[in-house]
């Protein structure tokens, strides 16, 4: 039986593992990469690396899912508290925007190569969009609820709408580093509770 000492360091060289085969799929694609770059960007012998991954394939999962997980565990966190809708929104989308630069090879890769992967591959993915998906409708829905969001809101278009938007402006965050996360986080943000549309003039009541 393995001690929790030796589990521990198992995992924390696997989780090294990932990282260096996202740094490698992010710079190099999923084609374009080999086991032995991986192994290389570990500091390890590519024998070693079977260790940890026994396929490129799998690498390319495993970097998916862990891009993936991280914020769908955030999400259920941020559903999961009695706050107002407008600050469980920033909070969502600081999460989802923030994950970016946070893992932003892992991301990176999950968004440009995940569909290498067969169907098979990527039925865990998924279930952890699907999962992702469903907590940001129960919270629209409480928006709807809290008489804050539109009471003919179509919750399954604005989720969709809200995961487009921070899904390109989380690349757009990868891409350009010198672009301020919080202000486009803040923007998201007025984009989806205010429009664009300027405020109706105010009636004056004599």
């Amino acid at each position: 039986m393995k001690s929790h000492h030796t589990t521990d360091k198992f995992e924390t060289r696997r989780n090294k593992a990932i990282l260096a085969a996202a740094s490698v799929f992010a710079a190099k694609g999923y084609h374009g990469a080999s086991t032995q770059d991986i192994a290389e960007e570990m500091g390890i012998k590519q024998g070693s690396l079977y260790y940890y991954f026994d396929s490129k394939e799998t690498a390319l999962e495993e970097v998916c899912i862990y891009g993936l997980d991280s914020y769908v565990k955030r999400m259920e966190k941020i559903s999961s508290k009695v706050q107002p809708f407008e600050s469980r929104l920033l909070a969502i989308l600081t999460s989802h925007l923030s994950s970016y630069r946070e893992k932003n090879a892992a991301m990176k890769v999950h968004n440009d190569q995940r569909l290498y992967l067969p169907r098979e591959r990527r039925a865990k993915l998924k279930k952890l969009g699907s999962r992702y998906r469903a907590l940001l409708v129960e919270t629209l829905k409480a928006g709807v609820d809290e008489k804050t969001l539109r009471l003919d809101s179509d919750l399954q278009f604005l989720s969709q709408s809200i995961i487009g938007l921070c899904n390109f402006w989380g690349a757009t965050l990868l891409r350009d580093s010198k672009l301020d996360m919080y202000e486009t986080i803040q923007n998201c943000a007025d984009l989806i509770l205010e429009g664009s549309l300027a405020a109706p003039p105010k009636t004056i009541t004599p």
